[in-house]
């Protein structure tokens, strides 16, 4: 082959140099849109943390004059009264825990079976009306929730769920001294059973979404070995997806823990304590609801933001305690 024949031609030439500078174009395009989405991303990740550390630091400064006053004993504290000036939030405390235990107790193995029902058992024309009903339930607002049981729920619960507990549970020596007193229909107990109501949506329905992810064959393989449907859930399903589960439980913990009107509709507003979960008490959420706009005193809002981050606090360590529950989990698994 002649050197005439191997030599490029001055266009070809030219349309080389040009695909290669187009090429360095798109390059530096690329290199500039990855450059402004990681910068972009950064900032909406940064801007949570920053956030959370405004609410944190605006919490801390407003609680200040009431830990400053009232010193950590504020916390174990039981008086409330905004008229003398003193205040704790031991009473608070015990309403929000109380109730939010009770609507735990209910909910988690209420959703746990309607989770189960739609994804292992329920028929394939019933699964979708019934799965749009649960995720209709958890738009509801909670001021519904509130209104339904103070004025539906209550009086019922007064006529014939409170008499009842009262004469069956309250008859059990040790246990009866928490379903004694009178069946007014409010109370700590009327609270938990309207925030399970309310939670139930949340958490069955993160349990489905978690239950539908396992694998058809590890369930198949598990019913091919003889293992009943209930063995398929404790074996399988519930190891595969045990992390869902608990995110499910929080997410339903959390709203619980901070729920503000149907609380306050239900739970009976009384700055006093009982070992009676028919009496009225009060929670975090509902104290802030009834009195931040009523505060007059700088103690009386310190107190206030007090009792919020008190609720922001508990609400971290119950997070943090569901991490570790997982990361032991996880070692406890590397470790078999």
């Amino acid at each position: 082959m002649s050197n005439s024949e191997v030599k490029k031609s001055p266009t070809d030439t030219a349309n080389a140099q040009a695909a290669h500078q187009q090429l360095l174009a798109v390059m530096r395009r690329q290199r500039l849109q990855d450059f402004f989405f990681h910068k972009l991303t950064l900032t909406f990740a940064l801007s949570v943390l920053l956030m959370l550390g405004g609410i944190i630091v605006s919490l801390f400064i407003g609680a200040w004059p009431a830990f400053h006053e009232f010193g950590p004993g504020f916390i174990t504290r039981v008086e409330w009264d905004p008229t003398n000036d003193q205040y704790g939030a031991m009473i608070a405390i015990v309403g929000t825990l109380s109730t939010s235990i009770i609507a735990l107790l209910i909910a988690f193995p209420v959703s746990f079976g309607i989770a189960l029902f739609l994804t292992e058992i329920c028929p394939a024309r019933l699964r979708r009306p019934l799965g749009t009903a649960v995720e209709l339930l958890a738009g509801v607002p909670s001021i519904i929730y509130g209104m339904w049981g103070l004025f539906v729920f209550a009086p019922l619960f007064a006529e014939y769920g409170q008499p009842f507990l009262k004469g069956t549970l309250g008859q059990i020596p040790g246990l009866g001294v928490f379903f004694s007193g009178p069946t007014m229909g409010i109370g700590i107990l009327t609270a938990g059973l309207i925030l399970s109501v309310m939670i139930i949506p949340f958490i069955s329905s993160v349990m489905r979404d978690v239950f539908e992810v396992v694998p058809a064959v590890l369930k198949e393989s598990a019913y091919g070995l003889g293992c009943t449907r209930w063995e398929v859930v404790r074996k399988v399903v519930l190891p595969y997806t045990k992390t869902g589960v608990v995110g499910g439980v929080m997410l339903g913990l959390g709203r619980a823990l901070g729920e503000t009107m149907a609380v306050t509709f239900v739970i009976g507003n009384s700055h006093r304590l009982s070992w009676s979960l028919f009496a009225a008490g009060n929670s975090i959420a509902s104290t802030l609801a009834n009195e931040i706009a009523e505060a007059s005193s700088k103690l009386h809002v310190s107190s206030l933001f007090a009792l919020g981050l008190i609720l922001f606090v508990i609400t971290f360590i119950v997070l943090s305690a569901a991490k570790v529950m997982l990361m032991g989990m996880a070692r406890k698994e590397g470790s078999k």
